[in-house]
């Protein structure tokens, strides 16, 4: 998959790491256009989180989810 396609497959609504809703109030008001209270991420501590498990292509372009922020493994 190049990276032209996976940024046009991009949802940025879901976390790039275990592909959940990732809850970003900052997405939210930017496709709705309504103001929405502080995002989650911004009292997160994000110290354990898996961040080299984001693939290089979609960093910066959607958020993690706050399990994944905390370094908490998904249910198998």
């Amino acid at each position: 998959m190049t990276t032209a396609s996976v940024l046009e497959s991009l949802d940025a609504t879901r976390c790039p790491v275990c592909g959940e809703q990732n809850r970003c109030a900052i997405e939210v008001a930017r496709e709705t256009g309504e103001p929405q209270p502080p995002c989650w991420c911004m009292a997160a501590d994000f110290r354990k989180a898996p961040l080299a498990a984001v693939p290089q292509e979609m960093r910066g372009k959607a958020c993690i989810c706050a399990r994944c922020a905390a370094g908490t493994p998904a249910d198998s």
